[in-house]
């Protein structure tokens, strides 16, 4: 078997800094791509789980590259094609035959466990890889025919990396989980990655009024330009200022900042039968028994139906996900994770090369 040579950040000091690591990755197998990583995007998912590891494991799951080598029953895709990369599943649950893959029966062990489905790694010297079935802070990757997404050769992959999971997660939560429609309001908690993509998804299927609860005055200003009719500060929603300007409360929200006592005013900022869709994995009670609220996960997207969707919105103009992004060299990860981690930056795009 011929061993592909990988420069990778590996994690695992309890939220020390990377080390840059030579290791070995495994030729693909049947179903599996290798990929040549330009660029990974920094999500909040990497930063968390990061900062509690204690095995050396290589994180990274918005990753964006060229096909290198294909497995033997890859069709698909092919040496040289550009790729995004998404979020794993296992391709013949119930769920993922009837197109749902964000329900996959083992979405969890297929993305957090930092092995494939059978418990192999394909990484050399003990080092876990795997996570989101890709492990994108690295040189190269292996990846599925289910989470590696043909792009057009024209684009940019350093704009597109973040697809793959904080934008497919906002702008499907609005497409999808909730499936808000033209003239719909709606309150977004949170201007970073997720909830600004899923803004931009709501500015586009015609939702108004737009409300973005922010503390940060950089973000409330970027959130206006993309699309808001108004950006609130924490303590004026709290306060009022969604009342004044929804009176009859809001048909959808949006939480992407796990903050409690917003929690606690959810409930008074809907409409009698508004909808709620936490993104943070924590979710708000005390709802009345007429609205509704459900975790979402991945905006109950396809990757390789919704990716593709977004791009194309991405080119028509109305989905500028290049002014989100802040690029770094792959060799300063350490920087950006602290970066992204304060919320310095709303996505951090390292660039491998």
């Amino acid at each position: 078997m011929t061993l592909q040579p990988v420069r990778a950040a590996v994690a695992g000091d309890n939220g020390r800094p990377f080390r840059m690591a030579s290791l070995e990755l495994e030729a693909p197998r049947p179903e599996e791509v290798l990929v040549r990583l330009v660029a990974c995007g920094i999500c909040h998912t990497d930063v968390g789980m990061t900062a509690g590891c204690a095995a050396p494991t290589v994180f990274g799951h918005e990753g964006a590259g060229i096909v290198e080598q294909v497995g033997a029953n890859v069709s698909r895709l092919a040496p040289g094609d550009p790729v995004v990369l998404s979020f794993d599943s296992c391709g013949n649950c119930s769920a993922c035959r009837a197109g749902m893959p964000a329900a996959c029966d083992h979405f969890m062990a297929a993305n957090f466990s930092c092995a494939r489905l059978d418990g192999s790694n394909a990484l050399s010297d003990g080092v876990n890889g795997h996570f989101f079935g890709q492990s994108s802070f690295a040189t190269y990757a292996l990846a599925s025919t289910r989470n590696a997404i043909r792009v057009d050769r024209d684009l940019p992959l350093d704009v597109l990396a973040p697809l793959g999971c904080g934008l497919q997660t906002g702008a499907g939560t609005v497409v999808h989980s909730l499936s808000i429609g033209e003239d719909k309001s709606l309150v977004i908690t949170g201007a970073g990655a997720v909830g600004l993509g899923a803004l931009m998804a709501a500015k586009r299927v015609g939702a108004r009024p737009l409300i973005v609860v922010e503390p940060v005055e950089e973000r409330r200003e970027l959130a206006l330009a993309l699309g808001a009719d108004y950006a609130l500060t924490p303590e004026n929603a709290l306060e009022g200022g969604i009342a004044e300007r929804l009176a009859d409360g809001a048909s959808f929200l949006i939480d992407t900042a796990g903050d409690s006592a917003v929690f606690q005013a959810i409930p008074d900022w809907l409409t009698d039968d508004g909808q709620v869709a936490y993104l943070t994995g924590a979710e708000g009670g005390g709802l009345k028994p007429s609205q509704s609220g459900r975790s979402v996960i991945q905006g109950d997207a396809d990757p390789q139906q919704f990716i593709p969707q977004m791009i194309e919105w991405y080119r028509a103009g109305e989905f500028p996900v290049d002014r989100l992004v802040t690029r770094y060299a792959f060799e300063d990860i350490d920087r950006a994770y602290a970066d992204a981690a304060a919320s310095r930056v709303i996505k951090a795009v390292l660039v491998m090369g």
